[in-house]
C-alpha cells in the first residue's frame, strides 16, 4: 500500500459516498469503500506523522532542541 492521497483516491471515495446516499451500494462496493477509506486514513496518518517528526523547536537564542 502506498501512503499517498491522490486525487483519484479522493474522487473514488466521494463517488461511492454519493452513490451510497442516492441509490445505495452493492456488498462489493461497500467493501471497496471501506478499503479505500482505510487506505486514505493510513496515508493521512503517515503524512501527519512525517510532518510532526520534521518539527524543530527553536529557543529564543536560536538554538535547536
Amino acid at each position: 500500500m502506498e501512503n499517498r492521497i491522490t486525487k483519484e483516491l479522493v474522487d473514488k471515495i466521494n463517488h461511492l459516498a454519493h452513490k451510497q446516499k442516492t441509490i445505495g451500494l452493492t456488498p462489493e462496493e461497500k467493501e471497496e469503500q471501506a478499503r479505500l477509506r482505510q487506505e486514505y486514513l493510513a496515508a493521512f496518518r503517515a503524512n501527519f506523522r512525517a510532518q510532526l517528526e520534521n518539527i524543530e523547536f527553536v529557543d529564543d537564542d536560536r538554538t535547536i532542541n
